[in-house]
């Protein structure tokens, strides 16, 4: 890389990852706003709201990636345009396909990054963020207690805490129980939720129960440490649902029975594998009509604002129809060839406008008219 090819690459990477990073400012913010149910309703700690929407990130970011290199290209370039140093790069002996061999390297580790995102840490993300949505949903703490109030739950279950700490221990429990006309008491000083063999269990630490037989005689025990089965008065079930996007690459290409069943058929699987690998061609169409926007015509002193509002919504008509491609190969597979024809077509389109506008323009020749001008003159 030459020294203007370095430069040229250092002006238009900063604005990528700028636009880059607002976009998925915006799209974080956007998440942890719809998080806050975590917090509000689900009683869940700031921790777990963070964790969750930072792992919503990696999804994000194969929407972000194109599009932000589309902004962030066009503002680089339009600004170099616009100061006259790519017209100063060219006087200096530069070809134009040197010039632009930096936009198309930012676009390379653009696609690169992209194709690791979507089939690598997007379907971790996605399965350790479903595991973390299943333990929130589960957590017995969440459904069953509530600091100082009375929380009935199903099957004739109250409970009542005093105090609840940050590493989850409570404090001063009570806990009702009425069924087949017989009437059960546990109260502690301490207890702590857990899970022994799956099953949810509630540990009751210097406590005592009571209980009435049935012939009215009242139970009582004291004792140091209990634990009281929850399983028969939770509504949880042990098994996590996965979505296609959880699913690993393999998975998608080669799934097994299980995941037929429970995820979704084969042409669903089949429609989001060839979505994850033809997403990094967006990325080489992006930088490929943001050039052609910028260069793919002639130099204009009164700005691109036109040519660019054209390239901008092609780019997301284009992006458009790609999904919806991608819907419709669920239900016919042979269309999953259009997931990768239609960014190439179009950046071979925008390809040849920028090659084509870098041409001159040869002037059409008319004999006849070049003679009766000739003679008039």
């Amino acid at each position: 890389m030459t020294l203007i090819q370095g430069y040229l690459f250092r002006q238009i990477a900063r604005p990528v990852v700028g636009a880059c990073a607002a976009l998925a400012g915006i799209g974080i913010l956007s998440q942890s706003l719809d998080q806050l149910e975590i917090i509000v309703e689900r009683g869940q700690s700031v921790w777990v709201m963070v964790k969750l929407t930072l792992l919503a990130v990696p999804q994000l970011l194969a929407v972000i990636v194109p599009i932000g290199l589309f902004v962030g290209a066009l503002v680089a370039l339009t600004r170099l345009q616009r100061e006259q140093e790519l017209t100063a790069v060219f006087a200096s002996g530069v070809t134009r396909w040197s010039a632009i061999r930096p936009a198309v390297r930012i676009a390379a580790i653009a696609a690169v990054l992209t194709l690791v995102v979507t089939t690598v840490l997007q379907p971790w993300a996605q399965r350790q963020a479903r595991a973390e949505a299943f333990a929130v949903r589960t957590d017995l703490a969440a459904l069953l207690v509530e600091e100082g109030r009375f929380v009935q739950g199903p099957e004739g279950l109250t409970v009542y805490v005093q105090q609840i700490e940050q590493n989850g221990l409570l404090k001063n429990i009570f806990i009702y129980l009425a069924e087949d006309d017989r009437v059960t008491t546990w109260d502690a000083a301490e207890a702590r939720f857990s899970r022994i063999d799956g099953e949810p269990i509630l540990t009751l630490i210097d406590g005592s129960w009571q209980r009435y037989s049935s012939r009215g005689v009242l139970e009582h025990l004291s004792f140091g440490r209990q634990d009281v089965p929850l399983g028969p008065y939770t509504e949880v079930t042990d098994t996590v649902r996965y979505k296609p996007s959880d699913l690993y690459l393999t998975q998608l290409l080669n799934p097994s029975p299980q995941d037929l069943d429970r995820i979704g058929s084969a042409g669903e699987l089949r429609a989001e594998a060839h979505s994850r690998l033809s997403a990094p061609l967006y990325a080489l169409l992006a930088m490929a009509m943001a050039l052609s926007a910028i260069l793919g015509g002639q130099f204009s002193r009164t700005g691109y604002g036109l040519r660019i509002a054209q390239v901008a919504a092609a780019f997301l008509t284009i992006r458009i129809v790609g999904y919806g491609v991608v819907a419709a190969s669920a239900w016919n597979g042979w269309l999953n060839v259009f997931q990768y024809l239609l960014p190439l077509a179009a950046t071979v389109v925008a390809l040849r406008l920028l090659f084509r506008a870098l041409k001159p323009r040869r002037r059409r020749s008319w004999p006849a008219y070049d003679r009766l001008k000739a003679r008039f003159a």
